[in-house]
């Protein structure tokens, strides 16, 4: 078995970023919203879903925020069963499985008729997805050193950006040029590109699962152990009490993951409704955006090595809520819309990774030394960004059926950035993080 700090076991563990990456990038970012903004526009902008009208864009929103929802409070659950059977691996396969199976059965949504089937199988696939990084980040501190951690996380940022743009390149050419593949129905292309995106995360993760660990059986008794995780959340949150420092960083986290992780989920949705950008320009700005993020990851993790990870960290906020204001104020009628629409997509490219990578490194920096289970502690990071994600989409929906307009939603994002960024200037510095 590869120890702890071994480059094989590093490189493993980062490829499974590799592996999924192109589920966020295809799916949750570029060809599927825009395709499900497409296929679902009607004259009203309104379709119905379990008996209910709603806006189109409302609608997608609700349901992300259901599926963030639902992984909320799965993930405690599982991260108590995880801690008994002590096999992290096997539940990491299990959503690994249950994602991209979810994101093949895509292919069968043609529109408004098969509604139900882009819906729920959306959700399936953000269970998917997100349940299994509840497993991934959880064994950062298992193959990588405290002082490696930073690199590794941004290891693994790298990998996803460079293999998510690959195949996106491959489907940006199949959604262009679908003649080339000997396609005739332009329609069929977009769900073809489901189907890839489910058979490379499945295929690819197989190289993480074979060397990553097995992990441990506990000898603890079986006795409510699934719901052992709520319980161990609990703990954190007391233990929290007591940890002034780590406790203004998951605040933090909170506020700007509201508006980083909405951001990335309905980017592509606001250039197309409220910019009126063409789907092959959004692709191409998506592109662009991963391109600069694999430099920016690598420049904002040098950064922090030099003036810190939470200097490093309110840069990247500043950044943010800059570009959110910068779209809010965007003008469809601007003949330099598309120009500046690049522009700030740049900006963005080049603090998503960072950002991503930066919380994830720090927050495991900050753990309390012998204290419960790893996994415990990386379940209420993600339970308090899966939360983020509920309001953010849910806030970014209401505000879109009340306004009949996205504009108001980015400027309240723009807000929580604005926040995270005063919480986190009140942290104190720590042995390894400042």
């Amino acid at each position: 078995m590869l120890q702890k700090g071994d480059k094989k076991l590093i490189h493993s563990w980062a490829f499974y970023d590799w592996a999924n990456s192109v589920y966020s990038l295809v799916i949750s970012t570029a060809v599927f919203p825009i395709y499900y903004e497409t296929v679902t526009e009607t004259e009203s902008g309104l379709v119905n879903f379990l008996g209910m009208q709603f806006d189109n864009t409302s609608l997608y929103t609700y349901a992300l925020s259901f599926s963030f929802l639902i992984v909320a409070f799965i993930s405690p659950i599982l991260s108590g069963i995880a801690d008994y059977v002590g096999n992290k691996k096997s539940y990491m396969q299990f959503f690994c499985y249950f994602g991209s199976i979810s994101v093949m059965s895509l292919y069968f949504f043609e529109g408004v008729d098969t509604l139900w089937i882009g819906i729920v199988f959306s959700v399936f696939a953000s269970i998917g997805f997100w349940g299994s990084l509840v497993f991934y980040n959880a064994f950062l501190p298992e193959v990588a050193y405290n002082d490696q951690q930073d690199r590794v996380s941004a290891l693994g940022f790298i990998y996803g950006y460079i293999g998510s743009v690959l195949l996106l390149i491959f489907n940006l050419t199949m959604v262009m040029n679908p003649e080339w593949y000997g396609i005739s129905d332009p329609g069929m292309a977009p769900r073809i590109s489901f189907l890839t995106v489910g058979i490379w995360w499945m295929g690819f993760a197989q190289f993480t699962f074979r060397r990553l660990p097995d992990g441990f059986r506990s000898d603890k008794k079986k006795r409510d152990y699934i719901f052992k995780g709520f319980q161990e959340l609990k703990k954190v949150v007391n233990e929290l009490k007591d940890q002034p420092v780590l406790l203004n960083f998951l605040t933090s986290f909170f506020l700007y993951s509201v508006g980083v992780q909405s951001t990335i989920l309905l980017a592509t949705i606001y250039g197309k409704s409220e910019i009126g950008l063409s789907t092959s320009s959004l692709i191409l700005t998506i592109i662009v955006i991963q391109l600069v993020g694999i430099a920016g990851a690598y420049i904002f993790s040098n950064l922090s090595g030099k003036i810190g990870n939470i200097s490093t960290l309110k840069i990247t906020i500043v950044i943010w809520a800059l570009a959110c204001l910068s779209a809010y104020f965007l003008d469809k009628n601007d003949p330099n819309v598309q120009l500046k629409f690049y522009v700030i997509s740049g900006f963005i490219g080049l603090v998503l990774g960072a950002i991503q990578t930066l919380s994830r490194s720090t927050y495991s920096k900050l753990l309390p030394e012998n204290t419960l289970d790893p996994t415990t502690y990386f379940s209420f990071f993600d339970v308090t960004e899966k939360v983020a994600i509920v309001w953010g989409t849910f806030i970014f929906g209401l505000a879109i059926s009340i306004t009949a307009s996205m504009r108001l939603s980015i400027l309240l994002l723009c807000i929580f950035f604005v926040a995270s960024f005063i919480v986190l200037s009140f942290m104190k510095k720590t042995k390894y993080v400042h």
